[in-house]
């Protein structure tokens, strides 16, 4: 008996060490930045192949070699218990404790296997290829993610790849020597692919697009940003026939008519979000039915979508309410009035993040609008709505008392008095006031004065993370010094083109570097703190704090307008995800822009 547990014990540890030997390495971090990451318990149909749980160990062969009782445990127990361990070399001592544990562990190791390095990535294509393995590594492959080697992979690269028919999720981003060949190499058969993301795939045509629609009737997400040679053609056909999608970014696909858009309306009943930036052609009739038809819509972006006017929105349906709707960007929709936001807001009560920068039409009619979303508006850009006064900021911060993140870039008529009540926001993280030049310190004591308040009360911190003041010209030392004192958590401030700071070596010391592309003058007035930039100045400022008032007294200010070098760079828009990106676009320092990164708040 003895001998016998003996040798089962030498072939589970060898066998398990075959299978073991050549997985990949598995981080504690996720990696998975795949286009359709925004669905909760997303790995459950990842994790057990039915073929290997399904083998079962008989009650003689249970008494022969005297198994433990843990080795009696259910595979979903077992699995339970493997997915709590972070550590792959973890994961692998587990394989080699029985065949019992080796068949609910290997999944986990396999179901995404990491392919960041040429190493890891040449390891698991010889692993998927081998025919006499303990497993079937191509069975065990979910998610494929190699977009950290997009530089490095071409047709050739992804062939092996095609062996693995049990796909869920593909991310070629970037991928930009990949051509139809290649990926339609890895789509055809592939029936259980949910999401695939193609971004940058600049080579890619109709001719992919259509063995997505002929091969992956169960698609739910599809990102073919920059893919500009897609045509109405292919997308027609997907929206017919992958009537399962719930998420499309079609960002810059110039080719895009109303066409594909109204096949989407019509095939696709459960989208949850599309992104339809910078398609040009799209019109009215295209955008008034897929909001009509998406009852489920969650998010809805069209920025620079020119053609776009008043009658997309007042021709949606009377009485009726789109209450799913949460996220609406509508940047430099240059031909939208006030009519259009007043009905907007009416058939969407629930909105909680809108974007009309640069919608240069709107007043304070349509912020007073924005103003019955009360409670659910957590996010609201007005950059370049010129025409917006101090008295409609005002009622908006007074009916919208959780606005976290607000852009009034290029509001030149606003003053003190705007940001004086912003102040007053108890949730506020994040405020843009580049090139409103009206504005004085009295605005920076005012959030600073909120955020001491606020710090002051039990439990309450500041949540003030970053401020953008750059072209704000009447600004001095004496202001900021307070606002970096009362706000302990600011990670990014912005002053460029503010003389008291970017005339000063000792404090241009502790500015990050100006992007290369940058004009000589642009990076002459460049001026932007961030990170640990930002903890280097305040510390500074206290060191030097008897010099601050002296300096601030002497300093002469130029009142004109600074050099408006608007680049019309587009507003990145938030699509997988579920969080916001901290990143800001340099450029956005210059077109009176912060990044306009959208902030998804979770659902509550």
């Amino acid at each position: 008996m003895v001998r016998a547990s003996r040798d089962m014990l030498e072939i589970s540890t060898s066998t398990s060490a075959s299978s073991s030997s050549s997985s990949p390495e598995r981080t504690a971090y996720d990696d998975d930045t795949d286009f359709f990451t925004a669905q909760r318990n997303d790995s459950e149909s990842s994790i057990g192949v039915s073929s290997l749980r399904d083998i079962t160990v008989s009650p003689a062969q249970e008494r022969e070699h005297r198994i433990s009782p843990i080795s009696r445990l259910p595979p979903e127990l077992l699995i339970g218990v493997f997915t709590k361990l972070n550590s792959s070399a973890d994961l692998r001592s587990c394989m080699l404790v029985s065949k019992t544990w080796s068949r609910n562990s290997v999944d986990l190791l396999w179901h995404r296997p990491l392919c960041n390095t040429w190493q890891n990535l040449q390891s698991v294509t010889k692993s998927i290829q081998t025919a006499d393995g303990y497993y079937s590594y191509n069975a065990l492959v979910k998610r494929l993610n190699l977009s950290n080697l997009n530089e490095q992979i071409n047709n050739g690269t992804v062939k092996p790849f095609q062996l693995c028919k049990r796909i869920e999720r593909l991310t070629l981003t970037g991928c930009i020597k990949l051509t139809d060949g290649g990926v339609c190499s890895l789509i055809y058969g592939s029936k259980s692919l949910l999401a695939l993301d193609i971004t940058g795939l600049d080579a890619v045509t109709d001719h992919t697009l259509k063995a997505i629609s002929e091969n992956c009737g169960r698609l739910q997400g599809l990102n073919i940003t920059d893919c500009s040679k897609v045509t109405d053609d292919s997308l027609v056909a997907v929206a017919e026939n992958c009537h399962f999608l719930k998420r499309l970014k079609l960002n810059n696909c110039s080719l895009v008519t109303d066409d594909s858009i109204m096949a989407v309306a019509h095939h696709c009943p459960y989208m949850l979000e599309i992104d339809l930036h910078n398609c040009r052609q799209v019109t009215n009739v295209s955008i008034t039915n897929l909001i009509s038809r998406g009852r489920q819509l969650r998010e809805l972006r069209v920025g620079h979508c020119g053609l776009l006017t008043d009658s997309a929105f007042l021709e949606l349906p009377k009485n009726l309410a789109f209450d799913s709707l949460r996220i609406l960007d509508l940047t430099a929709c240059h031909q939208l009035h006030d009519e259009a936001v007043e009905k907007i807001i009416e058939s969407s009560p629930r909105l909680r993040n809108l974007v009309l920068a640069k919608c240069k039409e709107i007043t304070d009619r349509s912020v007073l609008a924005i103003t019955k979303l009360g409670k659910n508006l957590h996010y609201i850009h007005l950059g370049h709505c010129a025409q917006i006064t101090d008295g409609a900021v005002v009622q908006l911060v007074k009916m919208c008392n959780r606005i976290r993140y607000i852009d009034l870039a290029c509001c030149q008529r606003l003053t003190d008095a705007s940001v004086k009540q912003l102040a007053t926001l108890p949730k506020l993280r994040r405020i843009g006031l580049v090139k409103c030049q009206s504005i004085t310190d009295r605005s920076i004591l005012a959030l600073a004065k909120a955020n001491a308040e606020q710090r002051q009360k039990p439990m309450v911190a500041s949540l003030l993370e970053r401020v953008h003041l750059s072209y704000c010209v009447n600004l001095t030392l004496q202001g900021i010094h307070a606002l970096l004192n009362q706000c302990p958590k600011l990670t990014h401030l912005s002053l460029t083109g503010v003389q008291a700071f970017y005339l000063r070596e000792d404090l241009i010391n502790y500015c990050r570097e100006a992007p290369p592309e940058f004009t000589e003058h642009q990076r002459h007035v460049f001026c932007v703190f961030s990170g640990d930039g930002v903890n280097k100045l305040r510390t500074y400022l206290n060191e030097i704090g008897p010099e601050i008032a002296y300096d601030t007294e002497g300093t002469m200010y130029d009142d004109r307008e600074g050099d408006d070098m608007d680049t019309d760079q587009h507003l990145p828009g938030l699509m997988h995800a579920t969080g916001i990106n901290d990143d800001d676009d340099d450029m956005d320092e210059i077109d009176g822009g912060d990044g306009s990164q959208y902030e998804l708040e979770g659902e509550g």
